[in-house]
């Protein structure tokens, strides 16, 4: 059995592992499409910040990692697949065939099309490549405007401060990590960001990129009709799934690769993983791409041992993201934004604005579907155990909905009650 996995990112990596456990004798192939040793991509910030160099982004550090346990590793991009043949096409010109195929291609970041987002000093952080290119131009002083203050724009941001260039951030939601945070907590991150010296202007864009005057090697336009003088432009407006090659076949795309509980595509034997997949969602069993690392081996793993012929299902993907912005930890699970209440949907919000802490709870009937926190770094597992566990509340509904920061004693009254009997 030949099992070709196209990705060598962490959805990869760790689908190749898993296969060459539970199958000792089959043929694996892991092909990555840039020139560098599999990495990860969460690592470049700190690189970035020159906390660590590029072996550090690396995510096997011994170099004969993948060669002892007999993963062959192949540099290519795929173009096309044929599945009646089963084999794909790369740009190269070269072929490689399988019996079993796991789209982990990831994704990439998109350019909007603004005119001049193609000169030399704007760029994207999502390669290695990238990487140098900012750090050649992110010097300290350096005028830096980033666009996009979503997940990847604010751990992107954290690395640039700590750079020490002069920073503007535009972003075109109305507040700062609009797809994880609520009105009230992306507000609460905004006011934190610019405390620390940085403009951030909200409900904007960037309409043009000219050469710039006066020294400046660029001249952005905002849509609000401001201009402003920048030594480089970072783009952060989000990712697509990279999924050109599919085009034609059988696989089913939507957002991104549609899969089933096992991971597997609309054709038998060719299975997804990782930011190129969208998956069945914990709560609504809708597909949803979830883009973060541990999804992506929690995917990968289940993946993998379908492949190896191992029956086996993910639960549905549950929402997660974490984030230090300049020393301000925010998270978000699940349902963050909460249920209609004539679908059995209530929250709560507590705010404690002075000292930047804030939580949001969502529910739906008695379970918590859904939670937004800043500032809060103990016991907030409790909040992901009572979203990924359902839990029914019962009478603890009524008490959070009273003091949200309950939810730790609700966490253990109502998944843990043995413990309390003793």
């Amino acid at each position: 059995m030949k099992h070709l996995i196209l990705g060598n990112g962490p959805a990869g990596v760790v689908a190749a592992e898993t296969l060459r456990r539970a199958a000792p004798q089959d043929e694996i192939v892991m092909v990555g499409s840039e020139d560098a040793p599999p990495y990860s991509r969460m690592a470049i910030p700190y690189l970035l910040e020159e906390n660590i160099d590029e072996r550090g982004t690396w995510l096997r550090k011994d170099p004969g990692h993948f060669d002892r346990l007999r993963i062959r590793e192949l540099r290519g991009r795929a173009v096309s697949l044929d599945t009646d043949q089963r084999r794909v096409l790369f740009a190269d010109g070269h072929f490689e065939d399988y019996d079993r195929l796991l789209i982990a291609t990831g994704s990439h970041p998109v350019r909007p099309p603004i005119p001049g987002v193609d000169l030399p000093e704007v760029q994207t952080c999502w390669t290695l490549a990238d990487a140098r290119a900012i750090a050649a131009h992110a010097r300290p002083g350096a005028r830096v405007l980033q666009l996009g203050a979503g997940f990847i724009g604010c751990i992107i941001m954290e690395a640039l401060a700590k750079r020490g260039v002069e920073l503007t951030v535009v972003e075109m939601g109305d507040r700062m990590v609009p797809r994880m945070m609520t009105p009230q907590a992306g507000g609460m991150i905004k006011r934190w960001v610019e405390n620390k010296g940085i403009r951030v202007v909200t409900n904007a864009g960037v309409s043009r990129i000219d050469r710039g005057t006066d020294g400046a090697p660029l001249q952005v336009t905002l849509t609000t009709g401001a201009t402003l003088a920048c030594d480089l432009v970072i783009v952060a407006a989000g990712v697509a799934p990279n999924v050109a090659f599919l085009e034609g076949t059988g696989v089913h795309v939507a957002k991104g690769v549609l899969v089933d509980a096992r991971l597997e595509t609309s054709v038998p034997g060719i299975f997804s993983a990782g930011d190129v997949a969208e998956a069945p969602d914990l709560f609504t069993g809708a597909h949803l791409v979830a883009a973060i690392q541990p999804n992506a081996a929690d995917q990968a793993r289940v993946a993998a041992l379908n492949m190896a012929g191992r029956e086996t299902t993910l639960n549905g993907v549950l929402a997660i993201n974490v984030l230090d912005t300049l020393g301000l930890i925010s998270t978000s699970f699940g349902q963050w934004w909460g249920e209609a209440a004539d679908k059995g949907g209530s929250g709560v919000e507590h705010v404690d604005e002075a000292r930047s802490r804030y939580l949001s709870l969502q529910f739906k009937d008695d379970v918590m579907i859904g939670a937004t926190s800043i500032g809060l770094t103990e016991h907030v597992g409790a909040l992901r155990g009572l979203i990924h566990g359902r839990v029914q509340l019962g009478e603890w509904k009524a008490r959070l909905l009273q003091n949200p920061l309950a939810f730790v004693d609700a966490y253990i009254a109502r998944s843990q009650p043995v413990a309390l009997t003793h």
